[in-house]
């Protein structure tokens, strides 16, 4: 059942990485890839969120649940590499170098606000 509810979660954390990063190119047109930017953050949020408030034993299954299967799912750690390589390759450099600096500044800071409101 906690396989099946995993794949449940990562599936709409996908949706919503996907929904982001639409919205993102649907109103602002560019090669800057603030979706997944923002994604990798608000996921970080979520696991800072689940890392404290989900402590109890019970809590286990809901937190592979959330950590491992929604946080899995929105966050990209493969396009938080990737993306800033094409960028370099296309001679975007500003904006390549701007994803590096802002993705893990980003998280540590969303994860560690999500951190506060679970604690």
């Amino acid at each position: 059942m906690i396989l099946l509810l995993v794949s449940v979660a990562g599936a709409l954390g996908c949706v919503v990485r996907y929904l982001m990063e639409y919205a993102v190119r649907r109103h602002h047109p560019t090669l800057r890839p603030w979706g997944t930017v923002a994604a990798n953050a608000i996921g970080c949020a979520v696991a800072g969120w689940a890392a404290y408030s989900l402590s109890e034993p019970l809590d286990a299954h809901w937190h592979s649940v959330v950590m491992t299967g929604f946080c899995g799912g929105l966050t990209t750690f493969s396009s938080a590499f990737a993306i800033p390589a094409i960028l370099a390759k296309e001679h975007h450099w500003s904006y390549s170098v701007a994803i590096v600096v802002t993705t893990p500044l980003a998280c540590a800071l969303f994860f560690a606000g999500g951190a506060l409101i679970g604690h």
